[in-house]
């Protein structure tokens, strides 16, 4: 499966954003989806993924109560929005799929992922 996510852009604190991550070339309600980020001199990290169905999700602590990922497999789409953000949700987002029927918070979890959409908060 290809994934293009997008929808990056530069904000200031407090602002919202939404990233959207489209899929081709598989049954995307096959899939578990998810979002990483990468800031500058940073390891990826775990921002949320959300289970084939919709039914669960799961959020990093740091973003818990002002992110939210939803999905809409009628359009191959995945969704995070992103509220009450701050300078340090600057990163570059990706994207990710996992064929597995459970839920990570490892980027070991998933074999396929989008080419990064970035996101620049300012204070």
């Amino acid at each position: 499966v290809q994934l293009q996510a997008f929808g990056g852009g530069l904000v200031q604190a407090g602002d919202s954003l939404r990233l959207s991550c489209t899929a081709s070339g598989g049954i995307f309600s096959h899939y578990v989806m998810a979002w990483f980020r990468q800031a500058p001199g940073k390891e990826r990290e775990f921002v949320a993924t959300i289970n084939k169905s919709a039914v669960r999700k799961n959020y990093a602590d740091s973003v818990k109560g002002r992110f939210t990922i939803s999905r809409d497999n009628t359009k191959n789409t995945v969704y995070l929005q992103m509220n009450i953000l701050k300078p340090e949700d600057t990163a570059l987002y990706y994207c990710a799929a996992s064929s597995a029927p459970y839920l990570s918070t490892s980027a070991q979890g998933y074999g396929y992922w989008g080419q990064g959409t970035e996101v620049t908060v300012s204070s």
